[in-house]
Protein backbone atom coordinates (compact mmCIF):
# COMPACT_ATOMS: atom_id res chain seq x y z
CA UNK A 1 0.00 0.00 0.00
CA UNK A 2 1.12 3.55 -0.72
CA UNK A 3 2.86 5.13 2.41
CA UNK A 4 0.86 8.52 2.11
CA UNK A 5 -2.13 6.00 1.78
CA UNK A 6 -1.17 4.24 4.65
CA UNK A 7 -0.57 7.05 6.84
CA UNK A 8 -4.34 8.87 5.75
CA UNK A 9 -5.76 5.70 7.12
CA UNK A 10 -3.58 5.86 10.43
CA UNK A 11 -4.73 9.06 10.98
CA UNK A 12 -8.11 8.56 10.80
CA UNK A 13 -8.00 6.23 12.65
CA UNK A 14 -6.29 7.95 15.55
CA UNK A 15 -8.79 10.34 15.17
CA UNK A 16 -11.82 8.44 15.78
CA UNK A 17 -10.12 6.87 18.63
CA UNK A 18 -9.37 10.27 20.17
CA UNK A 19 -13.07 11.14 19.35
CA UNK A 20 -14.00 7.83 21.52
CA UNK A 21 -12.08 9.18 24.51
CA UNK A 22 -12.77 12.66 24.63
CA UNK A 23 -14.61 14.52 27.50
CA UNK A 24 -18.22 14.02 27.03
CA UNK A 25 -18.17 9.97 26.08
CA UNK A 26 -19.11 7.53 28.51
CA UNK A 27 -15.52 5.88 27.70
CA UNK A 28 -13.71 9.01 28.95
CA UNK A 29 -16.23 9.44 31.95
CA UNK A 30 -14.95 5.66 33.21
CA UNK A 31 -11.27 6.43 31.74
CA UNK A 32 -11.27 9.04 34.37
CA UNK A 33 -12.54 7.43 37.49
CA UNK A 34 -10.00 4.93 37.15
CA UNK A 35 -7.39 7.82 36.67
CA UNK A 36 -9.28 8.92 40.13
CA UNK A 37 -9.32 5.54 41.75
CA UNK A 38 -5.63 4.97 41.00
CA UNK A 39 -6.08 2.23 39.24
CA UNK A 40 -4.56 0.94 36.14
CA UNK A 41 -6.38 -0.84 33.24
CA UNK A 42 -6.10 -2.05 29.65
CA UNK A 43 -9.21 -1.95 27.49
CA UNK A 44 -9.11 -3.19 23.63
CA UNK A 45 -11.90 -1.94 21.78
CA UNK A 46 -12.92 -3.56 18.78
CA UNK A 47 -11.52 -6.03 16.43
CA UNK A 48 -12.72 -8.76 18.78
CA UNK A 49 -11.86 -12.13 16.76
CA UNK A 50 -8.55 -10.98 16.55
CA UNK A 51 -8.16 -9.44 20.41
CA UNK A 52 -9.36 -12.79 21.69
CA UNK A 53 -7.10 -15.03 19.73
CA UNK A 54 -4.54 -13.43 21.31
CA UNK A 55 -5.32 -14.08 24.64
CA UNK A 56 -7.17 -16.55 27.16
CA UNK A 57 -8.33 -17.36 30.16
CA UNK A 58 -10.18 -14.36 32.37
CA UNK A 59 -14.37 -13.87 32.29
CA UNK A 60 -17.02 -14.28 29.62
CA UNK A 61 -19.31 -11.13 30.46
CA UNK A 62 -21.40 -9.81 27.02
CA UNK A 63 -23.29 -7.24 29.40
CA UNK A 64 -24.20 -3.75 28.66
CA UNK A 65 -21.10 -1.14 28.30
CA UNK A 66 -21.62 1.82 30.98
CA UNK A 67 -18.63 3.90 32.47
CA UNK A 68 -19.47 2.26 35.64
CA UNK A 69 -19.27 -1.07 34.52
CA UNK A 70 -16.02 -0.52 32.74
CA UNK A 71 -14.60 1.26 36.37
CA UNK A 72 -15.46 -1.98 38.56
CA UNK A 73 -14.08 -4.25 36.35
CA UNK A 74 -10.73 -2.29 35.75
CA UNK A 75 -10.09 -3.48 39.71
CA UNK A 76 -9.28 -7.37 38.14
CA UNK A 77 -5.80 -7.53 36.61
CA UNK A 78 -5.47 -8.10 32.79
CA UNK A 79 -7.38 -6.94 29.79
CA UNK A 80 -11.05 -5.57 29.09
CA UNK A 81 -12.72 -6.40 25.81
CA UNK A 82 -15.22 -3.93 24.48
CA UNK A 83 -16.75 -4.73 21.09
CA UNK A 84 -16.12 -1.93 18.42
CA UNK A 85 -19.44 0.33 18.65
CA UNK A 86 -18.99 0.07 22.14
CA UNK A 87 -22.26 -1.16 23.52
CA UNK A 88 -20.96 -4.33 24.88
CA UNK A 89 -18.47 -5.52 27.50
CA UNK A 90 -17.68 -9.12 26.19
CA UNK A 91 -14.63 -10.43 28.85
CA UNK A 92 -12.61 -8.89 31.72
CA UNK A 93 -9.52 -9.95 33.44
CA UNK A 94 -8.55 -11.44 29.96
CA UNK A 95 -4.80 -12.44 29.79
CA UNK A 96 -2.92 -11.22 26.58
CA UNK A 97 -0.05 -12.90 24.63
CA UNK A 98 1.01 -10.74 21.46
CA UNK A 99 3.98 -11.79 19.77
CA UNK A 100 6.82 -10.68 21.93
CA UNK A 101 8.62 -10.28 19.02
CA UNK A 102 6.60 -7.16 17.71
CA UNK A 103 8.58 -4.23 17.93
CA UNK A 104 7.45 -1.35 20.46
CA UNK A 105 9.75 1.46 22.32
CA UNK A 106 7.49 0.84 25.40
CA UNK A 107 9.15 0.17 28.85
CA UNK A 108 5.89 -0.65 31.02
CA UNK A 109 4.95 -4.28 30.69
CA UNK A 110 0.86 -2.80 30.47
CA UNK A 111 2.03 0.10 27.73
CA UNK A 112 4.14 -3.08 25.92
CA UNK A 113 1.33 -5.80 25.68
CA UNK A 114 -0.94 -2.52 24.39
CA UNK A 115 1.41 -1.62 21.64
CA UNK A 116 1.74 -4.90 20.37
CA UNK A 117 -1.68 -5.64 20.90
CA UNK A 118 -2.76 -2.63 18.18
CA UNK A 119 0.40 -3.56 16.18
CA UNK A 120 -1.31 -7.79 15.99
CA UNK A 121 -4.52 -6.71 15.52
CA UNK A 122 -7.11 -3.17 14.66
CA UNK A 123 -8.22 -2.21 17.85
CA UNK A 124 -7.74 0.91 19.53
CA UNK A 125 -6.10 -0.28 22.88
CA UNK A 126 -5.91 1.93 25.85
CA UNK A 127 -3.47 1.66 28.60
CA UNK A 128 -3.39 3.60 32.12
CA UNK A 129 -0.78 3.58 33.85
CA UNK A 130 -1.63 2.92 37.95
CA UNK A 131 1.69 4.57 38.71
CA UNK A 132 2.11 7.93 36.63
CA UNK A 133 -1.27 8.19 36.16
CA UNK A 134 -1.57 8.66 32.13
CA UNK A 135 -3.85 7.52 29.84
CA UNK A 136 -2.46 5.91 26.48
CA UNK A 137 -3.94 5.61 23.04
CA UNK A 138 -2.50 2.88 20.47
CA UNK A 139 -3.05 2.46 16.90
CA UNK A 140 -1.17 0.41 14.65
CA UNK A 141 1.69 0.48 17.58
CA UNK A 142 1.59 4.05 17.84
CA UNK A 143 0.67 5.97 21.21
CA UNK A 144 -0.92 8.73 21.87
CA UNK A 145 -1.11 10.50 24.93
CA UNK A 146 -4.57 11.75 26.47
CA UNK A 147 -4.23 15.31 28.11
CA UNK A 148 -6.37 16.75 30.41
CA UNK A 149 -8.52 19.28 30.15
CA UNK A 150 -6.55 21.78 31.98
CA UNK A 151 -3.88 21.02 30.05
CA UNK A 152 -5.64 21.08 26.79
CA UNK A 153 -6.91 24.69 27.82
CA UNK A 154 -3.87 26.13 28.05
CA UNK A 155 -2.54 25.48 24.62
CA UNK A 156 -6.03 26.73 23.29
CA UNK A 157 -5.59 30.22 25.07
CA UNK A 158 -1.96 30.16 23.28
CA UNK A 159 -3.27 29.31 19.96
CA UNK A 160 -5.88 31.43 20.03
CA UNK A 161 -3.61 34.57 21.09
CA UNK A 162 -1.22 33.91 18.16
CA UNK A 163 -3.98 33.25 15.95
CA UNK A 164 -5.70 36.76 16.93
CA UNK A 165 -2.26 38.56 16.03
CA UNK A 166 -1.56 36.51 12.52
CA UNK A 167 -5.07 37.44 11.41
CA UNK A 168 -4.23 41.32 12.68
CA UNK A 169 -1.00 40.84 11.06
CA UNK A 170 -2.40 39.10 8.06
CA UNK A 171 -5.63 41.70 7.53
CA UNK A 172 -3.02 44.66 7.39
CA UNK A 173 -0.64 43.08 5.04
CA UNK A 174 -3.62 42.22 2.38
CA UNK A 175 -4.79 45.54 2.36
CA UNK A 176 -1.26 46.77 1.58
CA UNK A 177 -1.52 44.22 -1.35
CA UNK A 178 -4.63 44.86 -2.69
CA UNK A 179 -3.24 48.64 -2.85
CA UNK A 180 0.20 47.79 -4.57
CA UNK A 181 -2.21 45.55 -6.93
CA UNK A 182 -4.13 48.36 -7.99
CA UNK A 183 -0.73 50.15 -8.35
CA UNK A 184 -0.27 47.46 -10.66
CA UNK A 185 3.17 47.35 -8.42
CA UNK A 186 3.55 44.11 -6.68
CA UNK A 187 7.18 42.52 -6.22
CA UNK A 188 7.60 38.88 -5.78
CA UNK A 189 8.84 39.62 -1.72
CA UNK A 190 5.40 41.01 -1.21
CA UNK A 191 3.99 38.15 -2.28
CA UNK A 192 5.63 35.79 -0.20
CA UNK A 193 5.81 37.93 2.67
CA UNK A 194 1.64 37.87 2.58
CA UNK A 195 1.87 33.64 1.62
CA UNK A 196 3.99 33.19 4.68
CA UNK A 197 1.29 35.07 7.02
CA UNK A 198 -1.55 33.13 5.20
CA UNK A 199 0.68 29.90 6.64
CA UNK A 200 0.90 30.79 9.52
CA UNK A 201 -2.75 31.05 10.37
CA UNK A 202 -3.80 28.03 8.71
CA UNK A 203 -0.75 26.51 10.40
CA UNK A 204 -2.08 27.28 13.77
CA UNK A 205 -5.45 26.70 12.78
CA UNK A 206 -4.17 22.84 12.21
CA UNK A 207 -2.78 23.15 15.49
CA UNK A 208 -5.97 24.61 17.03
CA UNK A 209 -8.40 21.39 14.95
CA UNK A 210 -6.38 19.08 17.02
CA UNK A 211 -6.98 20.40 20.59
CA UNK A 212 -10.75 20.97 19.51
CA UNK A 213 -10.96 17.35 18.63
CA UNK A 214 -9.42 16.09 21.73
CA UNK A 215 -11.70 18.50 23.87
CA UNK A 216 -14.77 16.54 22.37
CA UNK A 217 -18.20 18.40 23.65
CA UNK A 218 -15.60 20.77 25.65
CA UNK A 219 -14.61 22.38 22.30
CA UNK A 220 -17.37 23.79 20.90
CA UNK A 221 -17.00 26.96 21.87
CA UNK A 222 -13.49 27.51 21.08
CA UNK A 223 -14.38 25.73 17.39
CA UNK A 224 -16.80 28.94 17.37
CA UNK A 225 -13.78 31.21 18.24
CA UNK A 226 -11.65 29.70 15.93
CA UNK A 227 -13.82 29.85 12.98
CA UNK A 228 -14.38 33.88 13.57
CA UNK A 229 -10.54 34.12 13.59
CA UNK A 230 -10.65 32.18 10.01
CA UNK A 231 -13.25 33.18 8.24
CA UNK A 232 -12.90 33.43 4.92
CA UNK A 233 -9.28 33.38 4.81
CA UNK A 234 -9.28 29.37 3.53
CA UNK A 235 -10.70 31.12 0.40
CA UNK A 236 -8.80 33.58 0.68
CA UNK A 237 -5.49 31.86 0.51
CA UNK A 238 -6.29 29.91 -2.29
CA UNK A 239 -7.56 32.66 -4.50
CA UNK A 240 -4.33 34.67 -3.72
CA UNK A 241 -2.43 31.81 -5.01
CA UNK A 242 -4.23 31.58 -8.02
CA UNK A 243 -3.83 34.93 -8.69
CA UNK A 244 0.45 34.84 -8.61
CA UNK A 245 0.80 31.10 -10.20
CA UNK A 246 2.20 30.54 -13.82
CA UNK A 247 -0.49 28.26 -13.74
CA UNK A 248 -3.78 29.87 -11.97
CA UNK A 249 -6.00 26.86 -12.00
CA UNK A 250 -8.02 25.24 -8.77
CA UNK A 251 -5.91 22.11 -8.96
CA UNK A 252 -2.75 24.00 -9.35
CA UNK A 253 -3.53 26.56 -6.05
CA UNK A 254 -4.09 22.78 -4.23
CA UNK A 255 -0.88 21.53 -4.97
CA UNK A 256 0.61 24.82 -4.46
CA UNK A 257 -0.92 25.13 -1.08
CA UNK A 258 0.58 21.90 -0.28
CA UNK A 259 3.79 22.65 -1.40
CA UNK A 260 3.47 25.46 1.29
CA UNK A 261 2.93 23.71 4.21
CA UNK A 262 5.10 21.25 3.77
CA UNK A 263 8.29 24.07 3.56
CA UNK A 264 9.58 25.18 6.56
CA UNK A 265 9.46 28.32 8.05
CA UNK A 266 12.69 29.73 6.82
CA UNK A 267 12.93 28.84 3.16
CA UNK A 268 9.13 30.04 3.42
CA UNK A 269 10.37 33.61 3.67
CA UNK A 270 12.40 33.55 0.53
CA UNK A 271 10.62 35.18 -2.12
CA UNK A 272 12.79 33.22 -4.36
CA UNK A 273 11.81 29.61 -3.00
CA UNK A 274 8.45 31.64 -3.56
CA UNK A 275 8.26 31.88 -6.79
CA UNK A 276 9.28 28.65 -7.89
CA UNK A 277 6.69 27.12 -6.05
CA UNK A 278 4.08 29.57 -8.25
CA UNK A 279 6.41 27.92 -10.96
CA UNK A 280 8.36 30.95 -12.27
CA UNK A 281 12.23 30.50 -12.55
CA UNK A 282 15.15 33.03 -11.90
CA UNK A 283 13.02 35.79 -10.03
CA UNK A 284 14.10 37.60 -7.20
CA UNK A 285 12.56 39.46 -4.38
CA UNK A 286 12.68 42.77 -6.42
CA UNK A 287 11.16 40.93 -9.62
CA UNK A 288 7.28 42.15 -10.18
CA UNK A 289 4.28 40.08 -10.75
CA UNK A 290 0.81 40.95 -12.44
CA UNK A 291 -1.98 39.70 -10.41
CA UNK A 292 -5.17 38.33 -11.58
CA UNK A 293 -7.11 39.50 -9.23
CA UNK A 294 -9.59 37.07 -8.06
CA UNK A 295 -8.62 37.78 -4.43
CA UNK A 296 -9.45 41.29 -4.62
CA UNK A 297 -12.69 41.15 -6.66
CA UNK A 298 -14.22 38.42 -4.49
CA UNK A 299 -13.88 41.13 -1.99
CA UNK A 300 -16.57 43.14 -3.62
CA UNK A 301 -20.20 42.52 -3.03
CA UNK A 302 -21.15 42.80 -6.12
CA UNK A 303 -19.51 40.63 -7.56
CA UNK A 304 -21.21 37.13 -7.29
CA UNK A 305 -19.12 33.61 -6.72
CA UNK A 306 -17.85 32.73 -9.91
CA UNK A 307 -18.13 35.66 -11.62
CA UNK A 308 -14.48 36.70 -11.07
CA UNK A 309 -13.13 34.10 -12.83
CA UNK A 310 -15.69 35.42 -15.61
CA UNK A 311 -14.29 38.74 -15.15
CA UNK A 312 -10.63 37.96 -15.61
CA UNK A 313 -11.04 35.58 -18.43
CA UNK A 314 -12.00 38.51 -20.26
CA UNK A 315 -9.39 41.24 -19.14
CA UNK A 316 -6.28 38.74 -18.40
CA UNK A 317 -5.67 40.53 -15.13
CA UNK A 318 -6.39 43.36 -12.47
CA UNK A 319 -4.42 46.33 -14.32
CA UNK A 320 -6.34 45.48 -17.77
CA UNK A 321 -9.66 45.97 -15.95
CA UNK A 322 -8.74 49.21 -14.03
CA UNK A 323 -7.52 50.81 -16.97
CA UNK A 324 -11.09 49.68 -18.65
CA UNK A 325 -13.43 49.99 -16.13
CA UNK A 326 -13.92 53.41 -16.20
CA UNK A 327 -14.18 53.83 -20.12
CA UNK A 328 -16.54 51.03 -21.08
CA UNK A 329 -18.81 49.61 -17.89
CA UNK A 330 -21.06 48.10 -20.41
CA UNK A 331 -18.40 45.62 -21.08
CA UNK A 332 -18.60 44.36 -17.45
CA UNK A 333 -22.62 44.66 -18.42
CA UNK A 334 -22.55 42.08 -20.99
CA UNK A 335 -20.24 39.29 -18.81
CA UNK A 336 -23.77 39.89 -16.26
CA UNK A 337 -22.27 41.93 -13.36
CA UNK A 338 -24.62 43.59 -12.07
CA UNK A 339 -24.30 47.36 -11.31
CA UNK A 340 -21.06 47.68 -12.62
CA UNK A 341 -20.37 51.33 -11.58
CA UNK A 342 -21.03 49.82 -8.72
CA UNK A 343 -17.88 47.88 -9.27
CA UNK A 344 -15.85 50.67 -10.10
CA UNK A 345 -16.82 52.80 -7.24
CA UNK A 346 -15.54 50.13 -5.31
CA UNK A 347 -12.22 49.08 -6.42
CA UNK A 348 -11.49 53.36 -6.62
CA UNK A 349 -11.87 53.18 -3.56
CA UNK A 350 -9.64 50.67 -2.62
CA UNK A 351 -7.47 52.02 -4.39
CA UNK A 352 -7.73 55.69 -2.85
CA UNK A 353 -8.96 57.59 -5.81
CA UNK A 354 -11.71 58.52 -7.61
CA UNK A 355 -12.97 57.07 -11.18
Amino acid sequence: MDTTIRDSQLSERLKDAIRQTAPGTALRHALDMIIAGHLGALICIGDTEGVLAAGDDGFVLDISFTANRLFELSKMDGAIVIDKDLTHILRANYHLNPDPSLPTSETGMRHRTAARMSLLTRAIVVSVSERRQVITLYVDGRGHQIRTVPELMTSVNQLLVSMQNSRQQLDRSLLRLTTLELDNYVTFEDVADTLYLFEVLMTQAEALDRVILQLGLEGRTIKMQRDEFIGDMDDQYTLMIRDYAAHSSQESATAIRRALHDTNNITLRSAARIAELLGYEGKSEDSTVTPLGLRTLSTVNVVRRGMADKIVDEYGSLSELMDDIGQNPARLDDLGVENPTILADSLYRMWGKRA
